[in-house]
């Protein structure tokens, strides 16, 4: 059993995806070709967006967003502690300061209450000047964007849509990649569209944010290559990459979303009243990157891990420890317990295999699975 099963997934675009590979082969057009212009007008046409500009990977999209926004030395990027390092990492990356927020333990997304506490105390302290947030949309679920938002409008902020694990979620029919000044997603292969490698996307409505991304993406370019206006990236996506997205893109439209939210009510159903399972709240449909249940605590959780291994039955925890009492932001000073959700949700979460290809014997499988060890 496969956690996420890209071989079969393959299997059933074999014949596209090979077709698109080889046009790429046979017209040579290995950088910038044309795939990935077709590949960008389809994201914005199934996102809503305006405008999308490929890059090399989701943690260069997100830095992209930050340098177009002129975010740098002296500002506080506001993130939620429980997600991936690169929501945070980036903001160290163009000189700015990371201040944490907790989430709300039910959808593992930042919690606007605890976001606009962190506004507050970081103003009241004066030593950073409050620039943007980056909520995830963690899980495949977007943020609680009609709460936050209307915070960072109130404060001046930024809204920067990591919706890395967010793609094809939606809020009443507004679809994740949408919600920001900016938004960015990542199609690392594990991700709900996923190439066979690296690969990102910036999207945003904004003409001057689409202008300084698309020079910021190859090396600060002017008005050719070698007109240099700005300091930049070299973060475009390859054109194979962007030949292997197009009938992935096109499969998770027409099938693959929908499976996914299949497999995960099936899960649901089964287990709805033997541990704490996702909640999607009303409005919102999950794209489904993970379907993640929360265990009583850390001892329960790996024990079950360790029992479902011995089955050949694949989980993974995401993630073991949240991102302010990492080693690398322990001089930031938050003691253990300061975001108490960030803390629980990684002593307690299990994320089980989740993917299109799944079939009804193997949610069951796996489900009775968890049962008979609870």
């Amino acid at each position: 059993m496969e956690f996420i099963d890209l071989q079969k997934q393959y299997r059933e675009l074999e014949k596209e995806i090979n077709y698109g590979i080889k046009n790429v082969l046979e017209h040579g057009k290995y950088i910038m070709g044309p795939e990935v212009q077709q590949l960008e007008k389809e994201l914005c046409n199934f996102t809503g967006s305006k405008y999308c500009l490929t890059c090399a990977n989701g943690t260069d999209a997100l830095q992209m967003a930050l340098m177009a926004l002129g975010i740098g030395p002296g500002d506080a990027v506001f993130v939620p502690s429980f997600t991936f390092m690169s929501t945070a990492e980036v903001v160290n990356l163009v000189g700015a300061t990371p201040v944490f927020a907790d989430i709300n333990i039910d959808t593992f997304n930042l919690d606007p209450e605890s976001f606009e506490h962190a506004v507050q105390k970081t103003i009241s302290k004066g030593d950073l000047k409050p620039k943007a947030v980056i909520p995830v949309d963690l899980f495949g679920q977007c943020a609680d964007y009609e709460k936050i938002i209307p915070i960072a409008k109130k404060h001046g902020l930024f809204v920067i849509e990591d919706a890395a694990q967010g793609f094809g979620g939606s809020i009443n029919g507004k679809m994740a990649c949408s919600f920001g000044d900016i938004s960015t997603t990542s199609f690392f292969p594990a991700k709900p569209l996923g190439c066979y490698g690296d690969g990102g996307a910036v999207l945003t409505n904004d003409d001057d944010m689409f202008q300084l991304m698309s020079s910021i993406r190859v090396h600060g370019k002017g008005t050719m290559k070698y007109d240099n206006v700005r300091v930049g990236l070299n973060s475009r996506l390859d054109t194979i990459q962007a030949a292997i997205l197009l009938p992935k893109l096109h499969a998770f439209i027409s099938s693959e979303l929908e499976l996914r939210n299949k497999w995960a009510a099936q899960y649901t159903i089964l287990l709805k009243d033997k541990v704490r399972i996702p909640y999607v709240p009303n409005g919102y449909i999950s794209s489904w990157a993970q379907y993640t249940i929360l265990l009583d605590d850390s001892r329960q959780r790996d024990g079950l891990q360790k029992k479902l291994k011995e089955k050949g039955i694949p989980t993974n925890v995401y993630y073991s420890k949240p991102l302010h009492l990492q080693t690398v932001y322990l001089p930031l000073g938050y003691p253990k317990g300061s975001l108490p959700f960030s803390g629980e949700a990684s002593e307690r979460v299990l994320s089980l295999p989740m993917h299109p290809y799944m079939t009804e014997d193997m949610v069951n499988e796996i489900a009775s699975a968890i049962i008979s060890e609870l």
